[in-house]
């Protein structure tokens, strides 16, 4: 008689188990080698057996390598990643701020010592001095530094421009104009005083002999604008009656801004007002054509170069020039910006002029360039 299904497959199982754990048990008699279970597959005792070792040798190889990829993974993680970048340190360039400032009050001491007076120049110059000149005889009206070199780590080479007058024992003074002194400034502190030091060192400045006088730099003349059309003034184009509008209502405050302005532009009038009144003299801009009466397409873009003579509060005339971006919308010409300069036409660098020389006579009319204090 045949044993059931269910007695037959528990026998398996209490075999498989008994193999795996290295317990003899008795194989059941009635159980036939090629007879198959209920899910169709023929099994053996043999491939049971083998199965069962197969298991217990995965086992044990989990068992035994399970230290040594600990600590693998321990030694993965605590390593630095090698395709990790480390940080390289960048020098801070040293800063000639300070010897700048140093030289330009040294020049003006300078100019203003004299004979028993000397020791006005000892906070810059501690040298030996002995100067000829009556003290007073000179001063520098306006002074600006136009020239830095570091000639070596803490050692700065500073070129100081001065407006200089002359003043004579009857107390008539004659504008001599701009005249150029370079000065040799030592400094000590960090890279920001433009001195060597690393942290928190206090800054010090030292001038390394009197000034000396140089020759002016090169006069240039200016490259090509980029506004080739000349409007005039006329009042019958739309962009000129834009910037006269716009330049109206930026220096004078009269009108508001917003309506000769592009949306979401955020110009705002000059406050207090420097003007009672503006007058336009002359425009020119990049378009081509000689009419400009009609405003093209919306976007449209126009770059304008305006002459100004706007009358202060005093009755006195000023002559200025604005550089303006104009943009058209809804059938007019709006202001998008005032310009930071002047545009220049591409591959158009300045090129040499010669220096204009005029008598100490006639130092008031000189055309030699006013600095403005730095």
């Amino acid at each position: 008689m045949k044993r059931p299904r269910r007695q037959r497959k528990a026998a398996k199982k209490h075999l498989v188990e008994a193999e795996a754990w290295d317990d003899e048990v008795d194989e059941p008699q009635e159980t036939s080698a090629d007879e198959p279970d209920e899910t169709g597959w023929k099994t053996s005792t043999a491939q049971m057996a083998g199965l069962s070792r197969l298991v217990r040798a995965g086992v044990w190889v989990l068992v035994v390598s399970g230290p040594v990829l600990g600590a693998l993974a321990f030694l993965s993680s605590s390593a630095p990643a090698q395709g990790a970048a480390k940080p390289v340190a960048t020098a801070t360039p040293a800063s000639p701020v300070g010897p700048a400032g140093f030289a330009e009050l040294f020049v003006a001491a300078y100019l203003q010592a004299g004979q028993g007076t000397e020791r006005d120049l000892a906070p810059y110059y501690s040298g030996s001095v002995a100067l000829a000149v009556k003290p007073g005889t000179r001063t520098a009206t306006q002074s600006t530094v136009i020239a830095s070199r570091e000639v070596q780590p803490g050692y700065w080479s500073i070129t100081v421009a001065a407006d200089v007058t002359a003043h004579d024992d009857k107390g008539k003074s004659t504008r001599l104009g701009v005249q150029y002194f370079r000065v040799g400034i030592q400094a000590t502190g960090p890279a920001g005083a433009g001195g060597t030091a690393q942290g928190a060192a206090p800054a010090g400045y030292v001038a390394t002999s009197l000034p000396a006088q140089v020759a002016a730099p090169a006069a240039l003349k200016p490259g090509g604008l980029a506004y080739e059309t000349d409007r005039g003034s006329s009042s019958a184009d739309p962009s000129v009656e834009t910037a006269r509008g716009f330049l109206a209502a930026y220096l004078t405050g009269t009108t508001e801004l917003d309506r000769y302005t592009s949306p979401g532009t955020r110009l705002q009038p000059i406050s207090p007002a420097p003007y009672a009144a503006v007058k336009v003299t002359g425009v020119q801009d990049d378009s081509s054509g000689s009419g400009q009466q009609k405003v093209p397409a919306d976007g449209t873009v126009l770059h304008q170069l305006v002459q100004v003579d706007a009358t202060d509060q005093a009755g006195s005339p000023v002559s200025l020039s604005y550089a303006l971006t104009l943009k058209s919308r809804a059938g007019r010409w709006e202001v998008a910006s005032v310009d930071d300069a002047p545009a220049i036409r591409a591959s158009s660098p300045p090129s040499a002029a010669p220096h204009t020389t005029t008598s100490p006579d006639a130092a008031t009319a000189s055309d030699s360039p006013s600095p403005s204090h730095s």
